[in-house]
């Protein structure tokens, strides 16, 4: 595909997602505002609680604290951006001001995919191997895991971002460039390119693919020797608890890998732009706002340490 005279690397891409919408836009706002800070106030509970309370020093929440950070940056890199955009007649973001979204909401994003493949090991370690379970997952091995995490997230943003800054775009007379998006999302922002793709459409399925596949392998493998030891407990009673322990775990992991694989990794189409608007919804806003949720609604030990919270600040005032 051949590039306009007027193409260029930097234009104004106005973010018209929600554009189509036939409801008011005193309505999304009021959703996603309610959506952001419950987000952010249900994610930073957690991080006290974990930080305060000497029950939730363990492995697991260590690591369960690390992903509340990153969900906080997920939504904050997103929300509100999309909430100054629903009340203004002008949706438009500067080049520059996208590809810094853009590599923000990819580095968060991937870096929360592989903190819950490391939780995946946690839980294999704990019920495999409980004897040795806190030997093995110490303080120091989370934090490098996490470390590392976020380490392969950064270098795996900057080939995307790498690969994207050449691109052209052709806009409007005025320059502006539609996506119909409610972020600078990496398909929206290929699609709108008059650039040729290829080496971003390789890229996220080679790359992109084995990013996924050693997570998603790690996933699969940890649960099937989860299910096997559960299988081979010889109480009822421990078997459930075992299996207690994961279900949260294994809600997240079909919900947020399940909408990534949808949006990233089929065949790209302009008739599925708005179903992976709707995807990109689910784990953009959704499982950030469910994640502090599901992790502790069903767990004693949060609980605990939340009416102790409350508790004490009962007492101090």
């Amino acid at each position: 595909m051949g590039c306009a005279p007027n193409a260029s690397h930097s234009p104004v891409f106005l973010l018209l997602g929600f554009s189509r919408a036939r409801v008011p836009p005193a309505l999304p706002f009021l959703l996603f505002l309610a959506i952001y800070l419950t987000t952010i106030m249900g994610n930073v509970t957690l991080v006290l609680l974990i930080s305060r309370d000497s029950r939730l020093h363990s492995p697991m929440y260590y690591l369960l604290r690390g992903l509340s950070v990153i969900d906080m940056g997920l939504s904050t890199v997103i929300l509100p951006q999309l909430l100054a955009h629903l009340v203004s007649n002008y949706p438009a973001i500067p080049a520059a001001r996208c590809f810094a979204q853009f590599f923000f909401f990819y580095v968060f994003g991937v870096t929360d995919t592989l903190v819950i493949a490391v939780m995946a090991l946690d839980r294999y370690v704990a019920i495999c191997d409980p004897l040795h379970y806190h030997s093995v997952m110490n303080r120091q091995l989370c934090a490098c895991l996490l470390a590392l995490c976020w380490v392969v997230s950064i270098v795996h943003t900057m080939l995307h971002v790498g690969l994207l800054l050449p691109l052209y775009w052709a806009g409007d007379a005025e320059g502006n460039v539609n996506l119909p998006h409610f972020f600078c999302d990496h398909r929206p922002l290929l699609r709108a390119s008059c650039s040729d793709i290829h080496s971003n459409e390789l890229a996220i399925f080679l790359e992109g693919g084995f990013l996924m596949l050693g997570p998603c392998s790690l996933i699969v493998l940890s649960y099937i020797h989860i299910g096997a030891t559960i299988l081979r407990l010889p109480s009822a009673a421990g078997r459930r608890r075992a299996v207690s322990t994961c279900g949260s775990h294994l809600t997240m992991v079909g919900f947020f890998y399940g909408t990534i694989i949808w949006v990233y990794f089929q065949p790209p189409s302009q008739n599925s732009q708005d179903q992976d608007m709707v995807a990109a919804v689910m784990y953009t806003t959704i499982t950030p706002l469910a994640n502090p949720f599901v992790y502790s609604l069903r767990n004693k030990d949060v609980k605990s340490a939340f009416h102790g919270l409350l508790g004490r600040g009962r007492v101090d005032s």
